[in-house]
């Protein structure tokens, strides 16, 4: 095979990335759970000063309560797979969980539950958990700035698919893959792929696999044919440890898939569930965003007071501004925002309009205008900030949207959603949401549509949990807002 570039072969220790990380990984953990026991026996003694000082047994501190939390740190998977972060999450708050109610069945069989405090064990819970989240983090963080135990993978495609492939391996500090280059027959275009080197075409495959002694692949490439995906992977998958392959399904709803296998057919099957189409999950749902958000709603009081009066002085005038827009089952709600514009903006928007062209074209694709002058000088911090948005709570609170959701539009957006419409009727709109931690203002209206659909079939209390954090960056790096 002619090699258009010098191939290099990967580091003997590379192979052994796996092992060192996990063992890394493991001291990590066990330092945080330390701490975490620590922080809780010195704020229980300080929050219960004259309930006497609280003692623990060295053999419980620091064998046996690490020991369980190791254990189902393991049983999670978290030693040996390589996930996203917000995955990662997920697992080592179920592991978290399952070792502080391991604890409390060793405190009452070993008759000691008495002699220890129920405050220390739910403070050891909540740190625990915070603890192993950040030392995780910030590790993984850490790592993969100095570009240490990544393990190296080969992209097969170079395509849009693997460009957003390559992109969520960058962007996540949980997956902790190094690319080493690209397999394309066609020229890569510009772009985040650029970047890397193009080792070779896609039949070189086995002579680069060979020439780097990569042992991990991603193949994405959806667009290829069926007969010749199948020949690639039947010849590479001997090569390597680990194979990847992202089908052609991108965009499909796979939240909470099912895999089964027909063995004789030589099938595939998989069962998808469409989440918020079930009762129980928009109850559950509905659950999180009430008490979430009385809990915020008091919370930041202070600040709603602070922004109203600024509103008021700034362009006095009603603080409050309702708009008319489309929830659940269509339903009409007045939607609360702070006012961010002129109290005239209705008639100023209809001369724009009737006067300037470009205007009423961008009115009319996006319902927004970049540069609107009908904004208020404190409307446009709000604006930029997304503190306009706050008062939404009090829809949330009640029952008029969710905290997380589709955006909510109005009357005119209905038609736009075509086919996806009844996803959008299904559930409640939402403060924050895909469009919003997505770029926001800066994608086009029928990828908005899409990530709404994709949001309401893939729905989980962990997935809005990360949009909620998600939205923090993306309001402090203000991108994409006007």
């Amino acid at each position: 095979v002619k090699m258009n570039l010098i191939l290099f072969k990967l580091p003997q220790y590379d192979e052994y990335t796996n092992y060192f990380l996990s063992a890394l990984l493991f001291v990590i953990d066990y330092l945080a759970i330390v701490l975490a026991e620590q922080s809780a026996f010195v704020l229980r003694n300080w929050l219960v000063s004259d309930g006497g000082i609280l003692h623990i047994s060295w053999l419980n501190f620091w064998v046996v309560f690490p020991f369980l939390y190791l254990l189902f740190i393991n049983v999670e998977q978290l030693y040996n797979r390589r996930m996203q972060f917000w995955q990662v999450i997920e697992k080592i708050f179920y592991a978290s969980l399952y070792a502080i109610v391991a604890i409390i069945i060793i405190l009452y069989v070993g008759q000691i539950a008495a002699s220890t405090s129920r405050l220390f064990i739910v403070l050891l819970g909540a740190l625990s958990f915070l603890y192993l989240t950040f030392f995780r983090y910030f590790t993984k963080k850490i790592l993969a700035k100095l570009q240490l135990l990544q393990i190296p993978v080969l992209i097969i495609g170079a395509g849009k698919t693997a460009e957003l492939l390559v992109q969520g391996i960058i962007n996540d500090a949980g997956m902790g893959y190094k690319v080493i280059g690209l397999l394309e027959d066609n020229c890569v275009k510009a772009g985040i792929l650029k970047r890397f080197t193009v080792l070779g075409k896609f039949a070189e495959a086995e002579a680069v696999i060979e020439k780097t002694g990569v042992q991990h692949i991603f193949i994405a490439a959806p667009g290829m044919e069926q007969e010749k995906l199948t020949q690639l992977i039947y010849k590479v998958q001997p090569l390597v440890k680990n194979m990847g392959i992202i089908p052609n399904l991108v965009g499909i709803p796979m939240g909470g898939i099912e895999v089964e296998s027909l063995f004789n057919e030589k099938l595939m099957l998989l069962r998808l569930k469409n989440n918020l189409a079930r009762p129980w999950n928009r109850y559950l749902k509905t659950m999180f965003d009430f008490v979430l958000t009385l809990v915020g709603t008091v919370a930041i009081s202070p600040i709603l007071l602070f922004i109203a009066i600024w509103i008021y002085k700034d362009s006095p005038g009603p603080v409050i501004f309702k708009h008319t827009r489309i929830g659940k089952n269509g339903k009409v709600f007045p939607c609360y925002k702070f006012r961010s514009m002129c109290v005239d903006a209705k008639v100023k928007l209809e001369e724009l309009l009737k006067n300037d062209p470009e205007a009423k074209a961008e009115w009319e694709r996006d319902f927004k205008l970049k540069n609107d002058p009908r904004i208020t000088k404190s409307g446009a911090f709000l604006r930029k900030t997304s503190l306009d948005e706050l008062p939404q709570i009090f829809n949330v609170l009640k029952g008029e949207m969710s905290l997380v959701g589709p955006r909510p539009i109005i009357q005119e957006e209905l038609e736009r959603y075509g086919e996806y419409v009844n996803d959008y009727l299904m559930v409640k709109p939402g403060i924050t949401g895909m469009w919003q931690v997505s770029g926001r203002s800066d994608i086009d209206y029928q990828e908005r549509v899409l990530l709404d659909s994709w949001y309401v079939r893939n729905w989980s209390v962990w997935i809005d949990i990360v949009m909620l954090f998600k939205t923090f960056k993306v309001v402090l790096l203000r991108k994409g807002a006007y």
